[in-house]
């Protein structure tokens, strides 16, 4: 199988889709990151176009199969912000939370969900898979926990009582946006291996 070129030049993005793959059935794809210098407009106005768009034009410009994801928080509250802007909404993680909570300051209805999309795209830019998490939640007043990043430590799921900051990392990479995503997708990723490798 030809390399699956991750659509992001972040390494730290390329850990965690491997960690994900790391299925000996998967072992065939050998993940790589994108050049840097390839950029991507994301002009989506859905976390699925989104990735559709990095997927499919990273996989044209490059011509090898390629994958991408987009995510976010979505809070009821404020029709959905941040949204696909939940990355850009500070400049900073800290800076992040506390525009979040400030927008939510007085506000009892908390209710939130991490969405996530994953697309994958042959060498063609054409779509061969998709797929999308949702994990819901509770954004809190105040943040609890010292693991994760962005939104993490005020990001709260009642199901397990815990914000993702204070989950074992395993926990998180099961039951998060990303991880329900995988779980999707993994499976059609195998059927695909298979009509690819029969």
């Amino acid at each position: 199988m030809p390399p699956l070129v991750v659509a992001t030049s972040n390494p730290g993005k390329l850990q965690e889709m491997q960690a994900y793959l790391s299925d000996p059935e998967l072992a065939c794809w050998q993940l790589q990151l994108k050049p840097a210098t390839l950029d991507i407009a994301e002009t989506g106005t859905t976390f699925a176009e989104n990735a559709i768009l990095k997927a499919s034009q990273v996989a044209q410009a490059l011509g090898e199969w390629a994958i991408a994801d987009d995510s976010g928080l979505m809070v009821d509250a404020l029709n959905g912000a941040p949204g696909l802007y939940s990355a850009r909404y500070g400049s900073t993680d800290h800076d992040r939370i506390q525009r979040l909570l400030r927008e939510l300051s007085g506000i009892q209805e908390r209710q939130a969900r991490f969405v996530c999309a994953i697309a994958v795209a042959q060498p063609d830019g054409s779509i061969a898979l998709q797929a999308e998490g949702i994990c819901p939640g509770e954004i809190l007043e105040q943040a609890q926990g010292r693991g994760g990043f962005g939104y993490d430590p005020i990001f709260y799921v009642p199901e397990y009582q815990m914000t993702f900051a204070e989950m074992p990392p395993e926990l998180k990479h099961r039951v998060s946006h990303r991880g329900r995503a995988f779980q999707q997708l993994l499976p059609q990723l195998k059927l695909l291996n298979r009509h690819q490798n029969p």
